[in-house]
């Protein structure tokens, strides 16, 4: 066992709309599973989005690519 795996999940509010969510770093995130992947965001930019913004940023961004 890792010494992340052992770590308390962190609390989180969403950087977008607030929602508070779970933060498993040492495995179990629900990000893992997700299908959707943005790149980390910049030093002093967002922290972690809820999963619904996480999937509209998602598709934003796809939009943007076409």
């Amino acid at each position: 066992m890792t010494d992340a795996s052992r770590l308390p999940p962190r609390q989180l509010a969403c950087a977008r709309c607030g929602a508070t969510f779970e933060c498993r770093l040492g495995g179990g995130c629900w990000c893992n599973d997700e299908s959707v992947k943005l790149p980390l965001p910049a030093i002093g930019g967002e922290d972690c989005l809820c999963p619904a913004c996480l999937r509209k940023a998602a598709e934003a961004q796809q939009q943007q690519q076409q």
